[in-house]
C-alpha cells in the first residue's frame, strides 16, 4: 500500500471526480497508506493513526463534504471556503485550529511572489487541507511517508507542510537577493543600468512576499507558544526555529528593497551628473564663440565705416583678430581651470 504513495505525488495537479486530491492514513510511525473518497463514510482510524485529506477548494464535492459531512462547524468551513483570505490562526472550542498559510506560486507562467494559500484544519486525529492552485509542498510530504520519514501525527504534518512552503520562499528570497547583487554590481562597474524598470519589479517582488510572510510569522509564534494537548513534545522548538526564519527573511525583503532604492538613487545621480557635465561643455562652448560671435556680427552690419571694408586684406585681418581672440580665451580659462 505504501508504495502506491509516490504515484499519488505525480498526480497532485489531478483532481478526482470528488475534488480529493489526496487521502493517507498516517501510522503514527512515519509511513501512510491512501484510501479513496468511498472509505471516508467507513474509515475506522486505530489508536496512533490519523488521516489527512488534502481537497480541492473550488470543486463543488468538495464543499459539499466539508459542510454535510466533515463534522465542521458553519463557522468553520465558511471560513475555510471564503474568496479571499490573509495568513493566520484562529484556534476552534475542543483544541481544534484553523490555520491559513500562504506559499510561493511555483506553477508554469505564474508570478513567485503571487502567493497560493493554503487553508488547513486539524484537530488531534485528522487534518483537513484545501488549496485552489498545486503546491509542490505537499509532494515532498508524501515522498517522505513513501521513505517513511513522514510526519506521524497531525501536528506534525501542519509543521512539515508549514517547513516546506518556507523553503520554498528562502529559494525565492535567494533569487531576489542575486538579482539585486547583479545590478549593485553593474551599477559599481560604471554601466549605465537603464532598465530601472526591473529594479521596480524586484522593489515589487519584495514588498509582495513581504505582505504575507509578515503575518505568517505571527502564526509561527504564536504556534510557538500555545502548545496544544496533540502537539509533539519537541514542536514549540520547530514552530520558533521557522519563525526566526522567517524574521530573518523579513529583514532580507527589507535590505532587498532598500538595495533596490538605492540603485535607483545612484543611476539618477549618475544621469544628473552626466547632465552637469553635459551642460558645463556646453556653457564653456557657448562662452568661448560669444565673443567671435560679438565681433562677426559687428563687422556684417551694413553701415558705412566698416574697418577693412574697401581693404584686399580685410578678411585675413579679421580672421586673424579671431584667432588671436580665441587663443586668447583657451588661456584664460586655462588659468581658471574651466577647461
Amino acid at each position: 500500500m505504501v508504495d502506491a504513495v509516490p504515484e499519488l505525488a505525480a498526480n497532485e495537479d489531478e483532481t478526482t471526480q470528488y475534488g480529493l486530491i489526496h487521502a493517507l492514513v498516517l501510522d503514527g510511525k512515519g509511513r501512510a497508506r491512501p484510501i479513496d473518497y468511498t472509505q471516508l463514510e467507513v474509515l475506522q482510524l486505530g489508536d496512533e493513526e490519523s488521516v489527512w485529506l488534502h481537497w480541492h477548494r473550488h470543486h463543488p464535492q468538495s464543499q459539499a463534504w466539508l459542510r454535510n459531512e466533515s463534522g465542521l462547524s458553519d463557522f468553520a468551513c465558511d471560513l475555510l471556503l471564503e474568496e479571499n483570505t490573509r495568513p493566520r490562526l484562529l484556534p476552534l472550542p475542543g483544541d481544534e485550529l484553523l490555520v491559513f498559510l500562504r506559499g510561493v506560486n511555483l506553477n508554469p507562467g505564474a508570478e513567485p511572489e503571487d502567493m497560493v494559500s493554503l487553508r488547513i484544519f486539524a484537530d488531534s486525529r485528522r487534518v483537513i487541507s484545501l488549496r485552489l492552485r498545486s503546491l509542490r509542498s505537499t509532494d515532498e510530504l508524501l515522498q517522505q511517508w513513501a521513505e517513511g520519514r513522514g510526519p506521524k501525527g497531525p501536528s506534525e504534518v501542519i509543521l512539515h507542510l508549514a517547513d516546506a512552503l518556507t523553503e520554498k520562499v528562502d529559494q525565492l528570497i535567494e533569487s531576489l537577493s542575486e538579482e539585486a547583487d547583479a545590478m549593485e554590481e553593474s551599477t559599481a562597474a560604471g554601466e549605465s543600468y537603464t532598465e530601472q524598470g526591473r529594479v521596480l519589479l524586484l522593489r515589487r517582488r519584495a514588498a509582495s512576499l513581504r505582505r504575507f510572510l509578515s503575518p505568517q510569522r505571527e502564526i509561527f509564534t504564536q504556534l510557538a507558544r500555545n502548545h496544544l494537548p496533540w502537539f509533539a513534545n519537541d514542536d514549540g522548538d520547530y514552530w520558533n526555529e521557522l519563525s526566526n526564519r522567517l524574521v530573518r527573511y523579513l529583514e532580507e525583503l527589507e535590505l532587498i528593497r532598500e538595495r533596490g532604492h538605492l540603485i535607483i538613487e545612484s543611476e539618477q545621480r549618475r544621469m544628473s551628473e552626466r547632465m552637469n557635465r553635459t551642460m558645463y561643455l556646453l556653457a564653456i562652448i557657448t562662452c568661448f564663440f560669444l565673443p567671435m560671435t560679438f565681433l562677426t556680427g559687428l563687422l556684417g552690419i551694413n553701415v558705412g565705416g566698416i574697418p577693412g571694408a574697401d581693404s584686399r586684406y580685410g578678411f585675413v585681418g579679421a580672421c586673424a583678430l579671431m584667432a588671436v581672440l580665441g587663443v586668447s580665451q583657451w588661456w584664460i580659462f586655462r588659468r581658471l581651470r574651466w577647461l
